[in-house]
């Protein structure tokens, strides 16, 4: 009987490789949303996952960061979130009013509100690379490729590999029916047993296995 795959609240699922961590054992922040499978590298551990590399996040703020199933995050990588908008509505983006003694009367919170871009979303299957930055409001599609100090600043299509600053599309990993056909079959909201059973098609290259598997 074949094993049936790592649990996924397991802190460190590497045996001697403390640096290595399924987020959902770490991630509690009812603002941040986490897939089984995902998880972060870092050699200080991933236990500060949240406040080394999700910043500016406010619960007042209202805006969410959701990361999908089966995610690998690179040592580095930042999220910036709503929190580190100004208002871009007047002459001045300094933030007066977060000093007091005066300096909050008559903010219009609008205008922070103005520059809010929504939630912040990486899909299924996503690699992002080291020090990769993703700024706020960006959805990142499933199967794709952000690489190595990339800043993403735009939506990136599914199983798109980009990077630089900002980050572009630098090719397609599959053919467009092909990606079509990956993004219907959804390997990653298979039952664990099933992906456990079909893990030479899941990470192979052959379509009609994968479209077999049972």
């Amino acid at each position: 009987m074949p094993a049936a795959g790592p649990d996924p609240l397991t802190p460190h699922p590497v045996p001697g490789h403390p640096r290595v961590g399924f987020l959902k054992a770490f991630v509690r922040q009812a603002n941040i949303e986490v897939g089984d499978f995902s998880y972060y590298d870092d050699p200080e551990g991933p236990e500060a996952f949240v406040e080394r590399c999700v910043l500016h996040h406010y619960d007042f703020m209202g805006d969410r960061l959701v990361i999908g199933r089966f995610c690998a995050i690179a040592t580095g990588v930042t999220f910036i979130m709503n929190g580190a908008n100004h208002a871009m509505t007047g002459f001045s983006t300094y933030p007066f009013n977060i000093f007091g003694h005066g300096w909050e009367e008559g903010f219009d919170w609008a205008t922070i509100q103005a520059g809010f871009k929504g939630d912040t979303v990486i899909g299924n299957d996503v690699w992002i690379g080291h020090e990769a930055t993703i700024m706020p409001g960006v959805t990142v599609g499933d199967g794709a490729v952000v690489a190595a100090k990339s800043v993403v600043a735009a939506d990136v299509p599914p199983y798109a590999i980009v990077g630089g600053n900002p980050a572009k599309v630098v090719r397609q990993r599959f053919a467009d029916e092909v990606v079509a056909e990956l993004l219907s079959i959804r390997w990653w909201d298979w039952e664990i047993d099933r992906i456990t059973r079909n893990l030479d098609a899941i990470r192979g290259a052959d379509l009609e296995a994968l479209r077999n598997a049972a």
